[in-house]
Formats: structure tokens, sequence, C-alpha cells
């Protein structure tokens, strides 16, 4: 990153915020007179030349002004910024509405809130597979040959499936048969279970190894199909965004980007591995279809393991002293909630 004198560094900040605030190129005058710098317009041009030469602003081709570059955002956010602490009210709205449920609904409110507060995307990332270890299954009657499956993993998700069996099981088959995978399978992924058990099944009465079988089968395809999967709110909101809506063709692959969900789930895999908020600024991120973007990160955790992501994305013109908090407190608010939900 390159090195810049306190002055150099002053007028980057100025630019950098009032472009921000305004969407405008920013012109020697208007830094002149924000900055607070004695400085004549001629000084301030040449400190904004050398800026540009350095790759940190650029100057649009309809304008005299200057706007910030990706690197430029970078050394900004790195090194100038100054985050705000969100307002009590703002942090009770969040705790009101993420707190211990069923997961999944926890999961929907939180991308829901992310959305809200920022007026750009907001995305929370399915726990991973590793947390989707067996916490506890159950069956329940629902006629003769009917019985719903239900599975809480260890990442705190609810999974329910219907079982089609081929003959009637009584309350007293359908406990012992919970207990006995609970008992055995505990704290094991499905394929885990499915090696444990691949003896004992055997072993066990023909009628009884038919239930678990199919338990074990439906239990399988309902952790597939939620895994490297995410929830996402208020993705309309960034046809507003003149920063993004303006280029529709990039715009297109960014929705289609949504739709595929894979690269994206990628993107939010390295973000578990950080230690708190990670910014993707631009090409950062390495996926096209963000080249115009920021993505605000942060893991969140399930009784202090790293299980899931959650995610805003929106302009590069974004208020980053804003979102980055808003990110932060979501995440914390969520591993409290399902922690507290085990």
């Amino acid at each position: 990153m390159p090195q810049l004198d306190t002055r150099a560094q002053l007028l980057l900040k100025t630019l950098v915020e009032r472009y921000i605030a305004e969407g405008q190129p920013v012109g020697s005058r208007a830094l002149s007179r924000q900055s607070g710098l004695e400085l004549s317009p001629a000084t301030i041009r040449n400190v904004m030349s050398d800026l540009e030469e350095l790759g940190l602003i650029s100057s649009p081709h309809t304008s005299a002004g200057r706007v910030p570059t990706a690197l430029g955002y970078r050394l900004f956010v790195d090194t100038l910024l100054t985050v705000r602490p969100l307002a009590q009210t703002e942090v009770r709205e969040l705790e009101s509405h993420i707190h211990p449920d069923e997961p999944r609904r926890v999961l929907s409110a939180a991308s829901s809130l992310l959305s809200e507060l920022t007026s750009f995307a907001g995305i929370v990332a399915a726990p991973r597979r590793e947390a989707n270890k067996i916490r506890q299954i159950e069956f329940v009657s629902l006629s003769e040959t009917r019985v719903l499956l239900i599975i809480v993993t260890m990442g705190g998700d609810v999974q329910n499936r219907i079982l089609f069996t081929q003959r009637p099981y009584s309350a007293n088959d359908l406990v012992t048969a919970a207990n006995y995978l609970n008992h055995h399978c505990a704290g094991l992924a499905f394929p885990e279970m499915v090696e444990r058990l691949r003896g004992e099944l055997v072993q066990l009465k023909q009628d009884m190894t038919e239930l678990m079988a199919a338990a074990i089968t439906a239990g399988q395809e309902a952790i597939d199909e939620q895994a490297g999967d995410y929830l996402i709110s208020g993705e309309r909101k960034l046809l507003e965004v003149d920063d993004i809506s303006s280029n529709m063709d990039r715009l297109r692959e960014l929705f289609r980007m949504f739709e595929q969900k894979s690269s994206l789930v990628q993107l939010l895999d390295i973000s578990n591995r950080a230690d708190g908020v990670q910014l993707f600024i631009g090409g950062e991120s390495g996926l096209t279809p963000l080249d115009e973007c920021s993505v605000v990160t942060a893991p969140y955790e399930v009784d202090g393991q790293v299980v899931g992501t959650i995610a805003v994305i929106g302009p590069t013109r974004m208020a980053y002293e804003r979102v980055i908090p808003i990110v932060d407190i979501t995440a914390k608010l969520l591993s409290s909630a399902l922690s507290s939900s085990n």
C-alpha cells in the first residue's frame, strides 16, 4: 500500500468521504474548502496528480474532478476510516429481531435486517457441512405408513422429512429407534452414521432396519440440500443504486451469480476463516460480477465454532463507517442467538 504524508492522507480522506456522500467527482476547490487545509488550488491539484499516479484516484472523462479507485477505497478503509458505533436504538432493533428461535427463521431475520439497515443486499450463509453433524433425531407418527423424521444438527438447524414405510410403527417402536440412533450417532455426520451402523443394522430386527435406513437416506438428502445454501434479502435494492444499475450487463451477471450461488458461497467460505469483519473491494473478490461492488463479511458461531458467514453486498461507494459495525454486531447477535437455542 502506498505511503502517504499527512497532507495527502487528509486530502484523500476528504475526497473519499465527499464522494461517498454525494456521488459526484470531487474537484480541487471543493477539497480546499472541505479539508480545512490552507493550501492553494494549484498545490491541491499537484497532490491529486500524485494520488492519481499512485492509482488511488482517477479522473472520469466527463469531469475535472476525481473519484476513488478500489485501491483508494482500500487505503481509506484500512488506515483512514473512523468507524461509528451504532446508535442504541439500532442495536435494540437488531436484538429484538435476532433472538433464540427456530434457527432457519433467525437466519432469515438476520439477512432481512442487514438489508433494511444498509439499503443493500443482506446475505446469511447457512451453516456449513461441518456444523451439520447430528445433535438429535426424533420420529413422530403421522399415519399408519407415514412417519415424520425430525433432525436437529449441531449447527442448530432443524430439518423435517416425511418417511413412507412399508408397515405401521407403534409409538414405542419410534421411541426405541430414535433412542438407538441418538445413543450411537449423536455428534456424527450422516456418512459417519452409515459407517457406524453398517454392521449393526444387520443385527437389528428387519422391521426396524427399514425405518432406520429410510431415516439415514432422507436425512442425508436434507443436509445435502442445505449445504452450500444461503439466504439473501434486498437484492432488488441494488437496482436503485446508480453505481451498479447503470451497467445493465454487469447487473445481469450479478443477479445470475445470486441464482447460481456456488461462486458466492466459495467467497463466503473464505470469510469463515477470517477473524471478524473482512472487506472485499471491487476486484478483490475475484468474482467478475462484483467488480463494481464491495462485500463486507463476518463469520458467525455456534458454541464457539464458526459455522457460517453473513455479508452485505453494495456498491464500492458505500458508507463503510456505518456498514462495518452493522455487519459486526449482527454476526455477534446471530452467534448468541444460535448458541442459546441449542
